[in-house]
């Protein structure tokens, strides 16, 4: 290793490539003069996580949104209620049936209910659900995506 002066030679390779990159990132900086693009979010579901708490007392009384396979002349979405006594079922309903049993039960100031999906289930169905889900009762863990078009 070469020196120059008091400092190492590989110090100032570092610090020119920090500088050339700051000037690479201004340069990428959103055209002000665009108009920003509209931008989709998405639940980010937790999957293979253990939970780290008890779950509250009030959390064996609760719906449940099921999300079944698709089947002949069915509809996907069952809203279910669970109690102590056991599962109650639900008839199965269209995505217009869904909402409007979603806004009954977040106008009576029901908890959320928990998504619970068929492994089998089409994803458009399962999209559609966490949509209705969070057109009522909207969270907090979001990914908010915006893409970056091409232009000719």
């Amino acid at each position: 290793m070469t020196e120059s002066g008091n400092a190492p030679s590989w110090l100032f390779s570092f610090v020119d490539l920090a500088f050339l990159l700051l000037i690479a990132m201004t340069q990428l900086a959103q055209d002000p003069t665009h108009p920003m693009p509209d931008l989709g979010s998405i639940v980010i579901p937790r999957i293979d996580e253990e939970a780290k708490s008890a779950l509250p007392s009030e959390a064996h009384e609760r719906w449940q949104l099921r999300v079944h396979p698709e089947v002949a002349g069915g509809h996907p979405f069952e809203l279910a209620y669970l109690s102590e006594a056991g599962m109650t079922p639900g008839e199965r309903l269209a995505y217009a049936g869904l909402t409007a049993q979603l806004q009954a039960l977040q106008a009576d100031k029901v908890r959320k209910p928990l998504l619970a999906p068929h492994e089998d289930s089409r994803s458009q169905d399962l999209l559609d659900a966490v949509a209705a889900l969070e057109s009522f009762w909207p969270g907090t863990r979001r990914a908010a995506i915006a893409p970056k078009l091409i232009e000719p």
